[in-house]
């Protein structure tokens, strides 16, 4: 069934004209084929569409679902008065049953007098029938005086002589006594019950349950709509299909989100594929992959942080050079934001994020400190003048925090180094910089993994994370990464498993798709193989992702050599 009071024809018409309008997508042909039966309206979905994204859509864009307004305004007796009030449905229901009680026991008062009335009356002939030779002689031989000198010589009252003296002579003469005795004992038994009802208000609420159940059985049907519990409305997330998308923020401040589909893997040592355009003076500044359900952080290099769902940066092809971000947040002038992390939500439940600034100085806040963001942001780390923002890294509060800086130093010690800190905190050291070096980013260096190092002019490795050894914060490190001039500086590290695939981007935005695990593992004192090649001379590696799985490389590209220095 449709919903009440829905007319199927303007039901049907106005989901054709929302898909005519792509207001409604996913649909690729709607039929009638109501008949005798019953109603049945058949929508049909495109190949590649979310079955419950598209229902959700019809419940919230079309009288599929609908709401009824019901201002329930009624009289209510209160101290003797009636007042208006409106009601809710508990209290309206318990008004309804409060009347159809005193219906039940006005009706029974009636009744009982009635029955009264008739038992008197009843008596009054019982008497005429004992005495019905006499009766008849007193109203033979009265002139017009016969209904007083019935009551004088009987001690009846008014009514009871009235009743006889209006009856005809054959009526009285042929009473029948057992005939009257029985009725007159049948209304002594209603009498009784009537007084019960009226003396028993268990019994007035049994009479009552009878009654509405006796209508429900005579008039009821089946329901032709499902009642369900409901917490809330449909939520927006509802009515967006989830999957995985590449969010690229770019030095000028431009965002986008475009989907990893777009993005087809190519052979380690490929020349990629345009992935933005940017304008010449502008260049990509981090790229990651995420939900369009997941909440996306964005912290700036001032230290403040916004939110957003994933599904509100507006979606982009891949070569658009997306939107300004401040017509998505309310970022202050001067304001950049500088690092971003997605999770799927906000609670005070165990997790932490830990953030690293330029200058090497670490900070780790509770998830949950995060949990009522304004829309104009707030204070999440407190920074001198000096550093800046560059990472930040969501944990349980058991992992390992390996540091990687430009000049390919790094140091990795257990987050408990760090104690928990409120949002308003400046933070401690976590690794001491040389002259001239500073952080490129930070991750957790989880057992049995290896950390993915990738230098500015394409080069990269893989590492066990267990040549790291655990030391203490606010140390000089271990050598990372063998750098040279063919290399070029470290751009950035992360820790992966070998079942992903590496996004990375130029500053010419280039982007390139390559599963992580045709590069190499080495040690930390070498120098890599070169994972991406450059179209333009002077081009360099700006930034860096993992992404999702995807299947094999496009037909026609061939894998390049393997170079190892």
């Amino acid at each position: 069934e449709i919903p009440y009071q829905v007319n199927k024809r303007m039901l049907i018409k106005n989901m054709a004209d929302q898909v005519e309008d792509k207001r409604l997508e996913g649909i690729s042909n709607i039929q009638d084929e109501s008949d005798r039966n019953g109603m049945r309206i058949v929508i049909e979905l495109k190949r590649d569409a979310n079955p419950q994204v598209v229902l959700n859509r019809l419940f919230a864009q079309t009288q599929l679902q609908t709401t009824f307004a019901i201002n329930m305004l009624a009289l209510v007796e209160v101290n003797g008065k009636l007042q208006p009030k409106i009601l809710s449905l508990r209290h309206i229901l318990d008004e309804y049953i409060q009347h159809q009680e005193q219906v039940i026991i006005r009706r029974t008062r009636f009744d009982l007098k009635k029955a009264q009335e008739r038992a008197h009356l009843l008596e009054g002939l019982l008497i005429a029938q004992d005495h019905i030779d006499e009766v008849i002689k007193v109203i033979r031989s009265s002139y017009d005086n016969a209904k007083e000198n019935l009551m004088t010589r009987f001690g009846l009252d008014d009514v009871q002589a009235q009743a006889i003296c209006d009856m005809r002579m054959i009526s009285l003469q042929g009473l029948n006594r057992e005939k009257l005795e029985n009725e007159y004992k049948e209304l002594e038994e209603r009498i009784a019950y009537f007084q019960k009802i009226l003396s028993d208000e268990t019994l007035v609420r049994q009479i009552l349950k009878e009654e509405l159940t006796a209508i429900a059985e005579k008039y009821g049907d089946e329901r032709m709509t499902e009642i369900q519990d409901v917490e809330d409305e449909i939520d927006i997330e509802d009515l967006i299909e989830e999957e995985q998308c590449v969010f690229t923020l770019t030095q000028a401040g431009y965002i986008k989100r475009t989907p990893v589909s777009e993005y087809a893997a190519q052979s380690k040592g490929g020349m990629g594929k345009k992935g933005i355009t940017t304008r010449e003076e502008d260049a990509v500044a981090d790229v990651f992959t995420a939900s369009t359900h997941d909440y996306i952080l964005f912290f700036t290099d001032t230290g403040k942080v916004y939110r957003k769902k994933g599904y509100q940066i507006p979606v982009s092809g891949k070569t658009a050079k997306g939107t300004n971000i401040v017509n998505i947040l309310q970022v202050e002038q001067g304001e950049r934001v500088q690092a971003m992390v997605h999770t799927r939500s906000i609670e005070d439940d165990g997790r932490f994020l830990f953030m690293v600034t330029r200058n090497g100085v670490v900070k780790r806040l509770p998830a949950g400190s995060l949990k009522n963001l304004r829309n104009n942001g707030i204070r999440a780390l407190s920074m001198t003048e000096d550093d800046r923002l560059i990472t930040v890294r969501e944990t349980d509060g058991e992992q390992n925090i390996l540091i990687a800086t430009h000049d390919g130093m790094a140091v990795c010690f257990h987050e408990d180094d760090v104690r928990p800190m409120g949002r308003t905190a400046v933070g401690v050291l976590g690794i001491k910089l040389r002259e001239g070096d500073y952080v490129v980013g930070a991750a957790r260096a989880q057992s049995g993994k290896a950390v993915l190092t990738i230098t500015e002019k394409g080069y990269g490795k893989r590492t066990p994370v267990e040549e790291y050894r655990i030391t203490k914060r606010n140390a000089y490190g271990i050598k990372n990464y063998m750098l040279t001039e063919k290399t070029g500086q470290v751009v950035g590290i992360k820790v992966v498993d070998g079942s992903e695939d590496l996004l990375l981007v130029t500053e010419a935005g280039i982007l390139i798709r390559t599963p992580v695990e045709a590069i190499k593992q080495c040690g930390r004192s070498t120098q890599g193989v070169i994972v991406m090649r450059f179209k333009e001379e002077g081009d360099r590696v700006i930034s860096m992702a993992l992404a999702d799985r995807e299947e094999a490389p496009a037909s026609g590209e061939t894998p390049s050599s393997e170079e190892m220095v």
